[in-house]
């Protein structure tokens, strides 16, 4: 890998502003770069204890472990297998093993479908004693025979920790109904039995079905056809080569999936599949602390507007404003962004931590709690000025600052919005007329 561009990177996870002068790993390096071509024949099916680093190349962490990563590759050669997966490109298998934050090291030992989390320190000393710890205990269940050579079971079908029940059974039958009055989108391998590329695929199929079904909450599904069986509808598309694989969405014509066969590349197209079909996330007012810690703890970053009191902009004003931000929560849903508001006044503790009295409201922050940092809206509360804020964000530039105190502020139970006007508080009349001024007051002091 040649030397990339410098660039100014300021990442929003939590890591420090650092400048990335090179490509993190190379081919000159002993890490193993993995991606998902290559990940199952290098990793799953191994009989080696794999090291595997799940990182970000914006995140400075990541660049600080880096050297240390290196070192610790020399040092185990021969010994233990240490990878390194570029998991914002790779997001398929990031998502696969639910990595959260970057850097996350996880070792893959006897059962290659359940990794453990390396828990250590980042030294390449420490890195090096994690992996001859977990080495002695793998070499020892086998001495005790509690467990094979590898951990992926060739025999099971599911072949790399999937369930063959979540691959769904189609046939002349129940095609029509399961897949095309489906609102839910489908991928369908057409196979034959005898069919060696088909058997090869088997494994991989089944274990992106279970991991699609979990992260999509069955909204992609993975469905197997024998087309020797069900002639049917096999003949009605046309089948003429195994395996082949066809993508299915209600009132469209099917489409061919030209991508790999590895497990990591057909959950890739499947999540990207969800996220353009998936609906925009829902803008919730902060009513209460729950609200507020579920859509931030669930999403990788939480954007909060802070609008004008209702008294300043009425209910016409302010849902321009939220309209806005819905607009940008549907441009932006693939990123499974968490969207927020509040009214001016209603959460000082919140706005406090963030520093937004000073910028005037309407006001935006991007939040990202697992790691307590934030970043400010600079430009206008407008699509122009939050897609240029988010923008940058997401390609990990920008400014940002730590959370006020490195903890999350008090959040006030506050009643929901009624959607209308505000009403100005009503002032009491008082009655004068009976009432006695001090005989000793001096009225000409009036």
């Amino acid at each position: 890998h040649s030397a990339v561009a410098v660039a100014l990177v300021v990442a929003l996870l939590g890591c420090s502003l650092v400048l990335s002068i090179q490509a993190m790993y190379s081919s000159s390096d002993d890490v193993v770069e993995l991606t998902p071509s290559n990940f199952n024949r290098e990793v799953i099916q191994s009989d080696s204890l794999w090291l595997v680093e799940f990182y970000a190349p914006w995140c400075g962490h990541c660049q600080n472990l880096a050297p240390e990563w290196k070192k610790a590759a020399t040092a185990l050669k021969g010994i233990v297998k240490v990878g390194a997966v570029d998991a914002d490109q790779h997001k398929s298998l990031g998502g696969q093993y639910s990595v959260r934050g970057f850097p996350t090291i996880k070792i893959f030992g006897a059962n290659k479908n359940k990794p453990e989390e390396y828990q250590g320190g980042r030294s390449s000393q420490a890195i090096v004693d994690g992996a001859m710890n977990a080495l002695r205990s793998l070499v020892k269940d086998r001495l005790s025979g509690k467990s094979g050579s590898s951990g992926y079971n060739k025999q099971s079908g599911g072949g790399g920790g999937g369930s063959k029940k979540d691959v769904v059974e189609l046939t002349d039958d129940n095609f029509d109904k399961m897949v095309l009055e489906s609102n839910d989108v489908w991928m369908v391998e057409f196979f034959a039995p005898w069919c060696g590329h088909c058997k090869n695929l088997e494994p991989e199929w089944t274990a992106a079905a279970t991991a699609v079904k979990e992260q999509t909450k069955g909204k992609v599904r993975l469905g197997a056809v024998d087309a020797t069986v069900h002639q049917v509808v096999s003949s009605r598309y046309g089948i003429r080569g195994f395996p082949t694989i066809k993508i299915f969405r209600k009132g469209e014509e099917p489409e061919d999936y030209q991508g790999g066969r590895t497990r990591g590349d057909i959950i890739e197209k499947a999540l990207d599949m969800f996220s353009e079909n998936a609906p925009p996330p829902e803008l919730l007012e902060i009513l209460n602390e729950d609200v507020l810690k579920k859509t931030c703890e669930d999403s990788q970053l939480c954007i909060i507007g802070v609008l004008p009191h209702i008294l300043d902009t009425g209910a016409a004003g302010r849902n321009d404003y939220l309209q806005v931000m819905m607009k940008m929560a549907e441009k932006y849903k693939k990123k499974m962004w968490g969207w927020l508001w509040t009214e001016a006044g209603a959460q000082m503790e919140l706005e406090a931590s963030l520093g937004i009295g000073g910028f005037g409201y309407p006001a935006m922050a991007a939040i990202n709690t697992r790691k307590m940092k934030f970043a400010l809206l600079r430009g206008s509360f407008s699509e122009t000025g939050i897609h240029e804020f988010l923008r940058e964000l997401s390609v990990g530039r920008g400014s940002t600052a730590t959370l006020g105190g490195g903890t999350m502020p008090k959040i006030y139970s506050v009643e929901p919005w009624d959607g209308k006007d505000g009403q100005l508080p009503v002032e009491e009349d008082y009655d004068l007329s009976d009432v006695d001024l001090d005989d000793d007051f001096d009225k000409d002091e009036l």
